[in-house]
């Protein structure tokens, strides 16, 4: 028993509210950042791709590529936060971050910035998860909710801030779109000069056994899927011989990522975790919310330039209400799960809630009245606000210390995961729709098809004849209405997901005893020969 206690005494850290905040500052300019890589190109994407001639296809993939390098590199950050210092990490992180950003600001073509979004993906992997773990590894599982607050405020303000920046400077015509990539990198070299002065953790320090094999098997499948997806019905025939192809070679490459895992001595994905009920439960309602969150919500700015024709700063203002629902209620819930240490009920009124904005939004249109699409946007920002941080809240509490960057990693790649194949097949069901949409009023008009001229490209409203741009916009309202109605039954599933949760108070100290089960798999950790040097990472 005393080797199971060991990793938790000696990763306890003991610290007061203001030394968290001061330390916490570097870390949430940091996961701004990562927010901001995303957030800022969603109303600026359809200029964006219009000025490098890209289609629907290149639009979904500038998205998803990013989320993809989030997600496939997550687990290796979680792990590698269990096996060295985390300030390091963190600090590399920022780095890749600026890095991409730089090289994506100087693409030439969509092929380029896609690239470049891998790199920017890559950094702001390893910012989401590690924000995660080092704020579980300074807080008791008890507080973290007051402080999830704080971390709910920086995803709501990086979310507003991001297309409101975004469409500002591609609305300044000495600024340009290529600034939406320059812009996060004073705020990334900010953060790292903060993390530098403030941010002190014990080192634990063990030999790393990165499970690189598992991390390639992973991605590759992953990937494979994507692309499926995002080429079907376009490309090819969805019943045709490539998808035969591609779909069967994820499964294999899956079947593959999980026989390694099961053997590997440090997997990127430990699947003893999944024995744990909270956990298993909790990454599926994470795929859900991922799907839902990233998928639908990333077209929102589509639909507001093209079937609302709004400049890209009004489409970000209009996406407020579910903006400030997110705000509103991350602050408000994470202090009141602080103050009663419960939060399963939390969790089954916010996926509730987003089944039913997401439902409500499949409704939407063209001409759908702005304040019903406010009060659908603000029900699905508050569903969000009160399961994104509370579903990794549950998982860190059911775990000891030593598994905090495995388990949030968990969590965190799951949801990219989600986000990345909702992005990309509600893409591909926009691309089908728009299509099916437009030759119908077209039809309806008397004129062919072929006569629409878009050839595969974003359309600008603003240049089309009256009747044929009616058509346009009508097209992407209807179709915009579809990927919401398709994303609401992913929302369903979190909700039966979490309401299958088993409820265990929060833990009032990290260094907590928490189950039997957990406390066994601390043992064999233990003599693993974790290693835990307590110093201030300054240097």
């Amino acid at each position: 028993m005393s080797q199971a206690t060991a990793p938790t005494k000696a990763t306890a850290v003991d610290m007061t509210h203001r030394q968290i905040l001061e330390a916490l500052s570097g870390l949430l300019l940091g996961l701004f950042v990562a927010i901001l890589s995303s957030t800022v190109i969603s109303n600026a994407l359809p200029r964006i791709i219009t000025e490098l001639h890209g289609g629907q296809s290149a639009y979904t993939w500038v998205v998803t590529s990013a989320l993809l390098a989030t997600t496939a590199t997550t687990p290796i950050w979680g792990k590698l936060a269990d096996l060295t210092s985390k300030k390091t990490l963190v600090q590399l992180a920022l780095g890749i971050y600026v890095l991409g950003s730089v090289l994506a600001g100087l693409a030439q073509g969509t092929g380029e910035l896609i690239a470049c979004r891998v790199l920017q993906g890559i950094g702001a992997g390893g910012l989401t998860a590690l924000a995660q773990v080092i704020m579980a590894t300074m807080i008791s599982p008890r507080e973290r909710g007051r402080y999830s607050g704080y971390l709910g405020a920086v995803m709501a303000v990086g979310t507003i801030g991001g297309p409101l920046i975004g469409g500002v400077i591609v609305d300044t015509s000495w600024l340009g779109w290529r600034w939406c990539f320059y812009v996060g990198v004073p705020f990334a070299i900010v953060a790292l000069i903060v993390l530098q002065k403030t941010l002190k953790l014990p080192v634990v320090k063990r030999k790393a056994q990165i499970d690189w094999w598992g991390a390639t098997l992973i991605t590759a499948a992953v990937s494979l899927l994507l692309i499926w997806v995002s080429l079907a019905g376009d490309q090819f025939a969805w019943a045709s011989w490539q998808t035969a192809a591609m779909v069967l070679g994820a499964l294999v490459l899956g079947a593959l990522a999980i026989r390694v895992e099961t053997r590997a001595a440090e997997p990127m994905i430990p699947p003893r975790l999944f024995r744990n009920r909270t956990i298993t439960l909790a990454v599926v309602a994470s795929i859900a919310v991922g799907v839902g969150m990233f998928g639908a919500s990333i077209f929102l700015g589509q639909y507001f330039q093209i079937s609302r024709g709004q400049s890209p700063t009004m489409s970000g203002l209009m996406t407020l209400p579910m903006i400030l629902g997110l705000l509103v209620a991350s602050t408000v819930i994470g202090r009141v799960i602080t103050k009663t240490g419960r939060w399963k009920r939390y969790l089954v009124i916010g996926s509730a809630l987003l089944t039913i904005g997401f439902a409500l939004m499949g409704t939407l249109r063209a001409d759908t009245n702005f304040a019903l699409l406010s009060v659908y946007m603000a029900v699905i920002g508050v569903g969000l606000g009160m399961t994104m941080q509370n579903l990794v809240l549950a998982v860190q509490n059911t775990v000891g210390p030593h598994e905090l960057g495995a388990a949030s990693s968990v969590v965190a790649f799951f949801r990219s995961l989600g986000g990345a194949i909702g992005v990309s097949a509600l893409g591909a069901v926009l691309a089908h729709k728009v299509k099916d949409y437009t030759a119908d009023g077209l039809t309806q008009l008397g004129i062919p098809a072929s006569s629409s001229g878009s050839g595969g490209a974003l359309p600008n409203v603003h240049t089309l004849p009256g009747p044929l741009r009616a058509v346009v916009e009508s097209a992407y309202g209807h179709g915009a209405g579809d990927i919401f109605l398709t994303a609401a039954p992913f929302a369903l599933i979190a909700l039966i997901a979490v309401a299958f949760i088993k409820e265990v108070p929060l833990r009032q100290h990290n260094g907590d005893p928490v189950s039997a089960e957990v406390e066994r798999e601390s043992t064999v950790a233990a003599g693993a020969g974790a290693v835990v040097v307590r110093t201030g990472e300054q240097r």
